[in-house]
């Protein structure tokens, strides 16, 4: 039941799309994902669901907090579920993609600290890493 709290307490009506949409996210392994792969494994599951009302979930969860969307290149937006865990950097590979999360204790201080300098109170910061196998 915890999906119907989170919806229940963002203000979105309880509707079967997006109760369908949260529950994807939380029991996915993959952290990730693409408007099109979610709308690839609703299919997948049977659920008759327009690629149209997943974009519409999936900006209605970014817009409530449910959902974080990145741009990992390519135009290609991803989201991943904001679900309380610390705040965290991704390495991004060139050859197929595949997105990889780090956290660095460190980096956070030194952005904090740049933020400081310039008079400002960090809240939050994205930091993407692009890469090739070495």
């Amino acid at each position: 039941m915890e999906h119907l709290d989170k919806l229940k307490t963002t203000g979105l009506k309880v509707t079967l799309p997006r109760i369908k949409v949260l529950e994807l996210f939380q029991r996915s392994e993959q952290r990730h994902l693409a408007a099109e792969d979610v709308y690839r494994q609703m299919v997948g599951l049977g659920m008759d669901l327009g690629l149209a009302t997943v974009y519409r979930v999936l900006a209605q969860f970014e817009q409530t907090g449910i959902l974080k969307k990145s741009q990992f290149g390519g135009g290609r937006a991803v989201y991943e579920l904001c679900d309380g865990e610390p705040h965290h950097g991704h390495l991004v590979s060139l050859r197929d993609g595949e997105v990889h999360e780090f956290h660095d204790p460190a980096i956070e201080a030194r952005l904090e600290a740049i933020a400081q300098s310039h008079g400002l109170a960090m809240t939050d910061y994205v930091v993407t890493v692009f890469g090739r196998p070495a």
